[in-house]
């Protein structure tokens, strides 16, 4: 464990410059917008990563609200602050071997201290929302996972799931609305949302994916809902 944190300590010193370039916040918040269909702005709101909010500071693996981190960043002794950030930006697999963290890093030196001036801003105790949460990826946030998540409480008709048939390869779900509509096997997905956000227990949400139409998620409240409501019949 301690030779683990030497090394890590020596591939921050490596990887960052001795003193931070200063970044334009501006810019970042633009190339947050690759950033957010993973990662929240807002306390607590974890996503497949875990919120930024209040980083710097952090220990690296330690928010506890977040329960997917790998055993590798929790154990790494990484503190959150300029240097690291700028270290695991630039390479997260060198500084910080076995982690999960789908992410090849970014070289320009400029585009890190950019997104680090945006991050330190908007990430600190009290900070106003941030639009760059928002904006997704040229409009495209909302297909690709990013920007808020949809308040599945009160559904309109066209989304809430009545009915759900199997047949051979194919799902056909029925909504509120009396409309039927099938998918093939791998284009639905089932999902659930525990969150204040999510679905009412018995009140399931259908919710388009993907760019083509052909593709969606059924959203349950609770696991044990998803093979009760789906029927086997031809």
């Amino acid at each position: 464990m301690k030779r683990f944190a030497i090394a890590v300590l020596a591939t921050i010193a490596f990887l960052s410059p001795a003193s931070a370039q200063l970044g334009d916040a501006a810019r970042g918040q633009q190339d947050f917008r690759a950033c957010a269909p993973c990662h929240s702005l807002e306390p607590d709101r974890n996503m497949t990563g875990p919120s930024l909010a209040n980083l710097w500071g952090r220990k690296a693996g330690g928010l506890s609200s977040f329960e997917r981190y790998s055993e590798a960043l929790k154990a790494s002794g990484i503190i959150w602050d300029d240097r690291s950030l700028d270290g695991w930006l630039t390479d997260p697999d060198q500084m910080v071997p076995d982690n999960e963290m789908p992410f090849n890093g970014i070289k320009d030196a400029r585009a890190r201290a950019d997104l680090l001036a945006f991050l330190k801003e908007a990430t600190r105790p009290g900070a106003p929302p941030q639009m760059a949460q928002h904006g997704g990826m040229g409009g495209m946030g909302g297909m690709m996972g990013g920007g808020p998540d949809k308040n599945l409480r009160k559904l309109e008709p066209a989304i809430q799931v009545k009915a759900i048939t199997y047949c051979h390869d194919t799902y056909r779900v029925t909504t509120a609305d009396g409309k039927t509509r099938a998918f093939w096997e791998r284009n639905l997905r089932f999902k659930t949302d525990a969150s204040k956000d999510g679905p009412e227990k018995g009140a399931p949400a259908i919710l388009p994916a993907g760019m083509m139409g052909d593709r969606a998620s059924v959203v349950f409240a609770v696991p044990d809902e998803i093979s009760k409501l789906i029927e086997q019949r031809c």
